[in-house]
């Protein structure tokens, strides 16, 4: 009759018995602690996920931002009252210009004072591959005809610029920021402060909800050609 052999290799002949019943169960426990450790791990992501569908996290996480946002963006009411000054007064504080910029937005012209934040960082440009290159991504934005933020120029201006692509300067855009920034001082610019976004500042009253108006007539340089704006801010 044969007798069957049945190795461990986990086993040790030389090792006393105690030793090897403590490896045997130490061994059977670190593998059991693994398995435990994997299937919790398992179980945390699948709550994990189930907590990112729910709709009231994602109500929580967008509520929590505004409250955020208006703690950064808070003025003072001496600060708003010279935004009333002068636009260029508006233009030159920081809170002001964020404040117009979503005067704008509500309008669907903010494209105008996007135009003339990027005239302002273009001017700023030291290196002359920097200067090329911002030109043209000016260019392609703000000017050429069927932009995906066009401004409203005139012909001339226009013809000037895309002749002087070939070798930009840091003036390129002179004459195109100026007649943007006469176009918003007197058109957005009065209309702002008769806005409830500003009204609302000055007078300490909660910002409420902003809503979006039809965009008004679009107005050219040619009917401000008599203004003289003082636009000492760029120089």
């Amino acid at each position: 009759m044969e007798t069957s052999l049945i190795f461990f290799p986990q086993l040790n002949m030389c090792e006393s018995k105690e030793k090897t019943f403590f490896k045997l169960i130490h061994g059977s426990a670190k593998e059991e602690t693994s398995k435990e450790a994997k299937i919790r791990a398992k179980e945390k992501r699948n709550r994990l996920s189930l907590l990112l569908q729910k709709p009231e996290f994602h109500e929580e996480t967008h509520s929590s931002r505004p409250r955020h946002l208006a703690k950064e963006t808070r003025v003072s009411l001496e600060e708003a009252v010279r935004w009333a000054e002068s636009f260029d007064k508006l233009l030159s504080h920081k809170d002001g210009l964020e404040t117009f910029t979503r005067f704008l937005k509500t309008e669907f012209s903010e494209e105008n004072i996007e135009f003339w934040i990027a005239c302002e960082d273009f001017k700023k440009s030291r290196d002359p591959q920097q200067i090329i290159l911002k030109a043209r991504a000016i260019y392609e934005k703000f000017i050429q005809s069927d932009a995906p933020q066009e401004v409203n120029l005139d012909f001339h201006t226009k013809e000037v610029i895309t002749k002087s692509l070939t070798q930009p300067t840091l003036h390129s855009f002179d004459a195109a920021q100026t007649r943007v920034y006469q176009l918003m001082e007197q058109d957005s610019y009065t209309r702002f402060l008769k806005s409830d976004i500003y009204l609302d500042l000055i007078e300490g009253r909660p910002q409420r909800p902003t809503n979006l108006r039809r965009r008004s007539r679009s107005f050219t340089y040619n009917e401000f050609q008599d203004v003289k704006s003082d636009v000492s801010i760029w120089l």
